[in-house]
């Protein structure tokens, strides 16, 4: 007799990573990729944190922590929000957790129960998506295009067929890099708040901003939302799996329990480093203005190549590109780009399943050289 699979593990996979297995697979049989897929900073962690990572390990004593986090890595959280943002926080209410996946496990378990609606815009990160699936929640698509800039609005909100027990907003957003303005994000705060809906706010890419204008954490506007942040992007540490969230009074204990039962801490090792990571500014500052100097060059040169129909990329590290006039499968769009150019890049079926078909994402995290060479054979093939 077979064994059965629960129904909670079969949801659908996370995209990006399949293209990044295929990418793989080619390189594998030595033809060159420029992996333009994953949303992974080409730079490592900064020296500070590689510094203090070896007094750690000099110093020999990496156990369990509490499960909330090591005190001085909360507290220097705590102090990111005061100086960055102007915002007193409770370091007592900052969960460290295992990346931001993690952050959002916790957030979904404590603030939700199975069968509870929880709202989010297409195109938006695809694990919203997958996890809420797997844990019995049911996830409510806002289809949101050019119009509202891909972005949650008070309109998409009002409009809503269903009641919403939960709202996901991410600014910057994972596609398409575009912003919630304050007056947005205020309006948001203020309708989840009176509507009884909870609030959790993806802020992973706070510090990656173009323009001038800085991201607003949604604490300014709510005390009652739930901040999920990670290392992994501004402070490029994807592979240290760290993160962390602000939760509200009444979710502190819930998530210290879950946390406590389900991974009993993050890494100790990435702990003790990570509080480096605040004080290398200088570093991070460069980082940003090699995504800059990525974003512009692509503005400019994807359009020549027919990819001219692209998300205004505020923040993040993204160009999310309507393609509806080069394919109605983009999947298979890819794949073929692969294939013939060696340019890896995601479908928008990841992002958005009843739209997708017709947009795909470029992620420009890597080096400048991989941009150039990317452009360069994109607007080849086009031709």
């Amino acid at each position: 007799m077979a064994l059965k699979i629960a129904r909670r593990g079969e949801v659908p996979p996370f995209i990006v990573m399949d293209v990044m297995r295929a990418a793989n697979a080619r390189a594998a049989t030595g033809a060159d990729v420029l992996h333009l897929e994953v949303g992974q900073p080409s730079t490592p962690a900064p020296a500070g944190v590689i510094a203090a990572a070896h007094r750690a390990l000099d110093g020999g004593n990496l156990g369990y922590t509490e499960a909330l986090g090591i005190v001085p890595l909360r507290e220097r959280i705590a102090a990111h929000y005061r100086e960055t943002q102007g915002i007193a926080v409770d370091p007592g209410r900052i969960a460290v957790t295992v990346g931001s996946s993690g952050a959002f496990l916790l957030a979904f378990l404590a603030g939700f129960e199975p069968g509870d609606r929880i709202g989010f815009a297409a195109p938006s990160y695809p694990a919203y998506r997958n996890i809420l699936h797997a844990l019995d929640l049911v996830p409510v698509e806002l289809p949101s295009g050019p119009a509202e800039r891909y972005q949650i609005s008070a309109g998409l909100l009002r409009n809503c067929p269903v009641p919403l027990d939960g709202l996901i907003i991410a600014s910057p957003a994972n596609p398409t890099g575009t912003m919630l303005t304050p007056e947005e994000l205020r309006g948001i705060a203020d309708y989840c708040r009176e509507a009884g809906i909870r609030l959790v706010s993806d802020e992973i890419y706070h510090g990656i901003v173009y323009g001038g204008a800085a991201a607003r954490t949604a604490l300014a506007f709510s005390d009652e939302a739930i901040i999920v942040n990670s290392f992994s992007k501004y402070f490029s540490m994807t592979g240290w799996r760290l993160g962390w969230m602000v939760a509200p009074p009444d979710l502190l204990r819930p998530v210290e329990c879950l946390a406590q039962n389900l991974f009993i801490s993050a890494p100790a090792l990435s702990q003790e480093a990570a509080i480096a990571a605040f004080d290398c500014g200088e570093e991070l500052a460069r980082n940003l203005a090699g995504y800059a100097e990525n974003r512009a060059l692509l503005l400019s040169e994807l359009p020549k190549a027919g990819f001219d129909r692209l998300a205004p990329a505020d923040g993040a590290f993204y160009l999310y590109a309507d393609i509806a006039h080069l394919t109605n499968d983009s999947a298979e769009f890819c794949r073929r780009m692969l294939r013939e150019t060696g340019v890896a890049a995601t479908p928008g079926i990841d992002f958005d399943p009843a739209r997708g078909h017709a947009t795909m994402r470029f992620s420009f995290a890597g080096a400048t050289a991989t941009m150039a060479e990317a452009a360069r054979r994109l607007g080849n093939w086009r031709r």
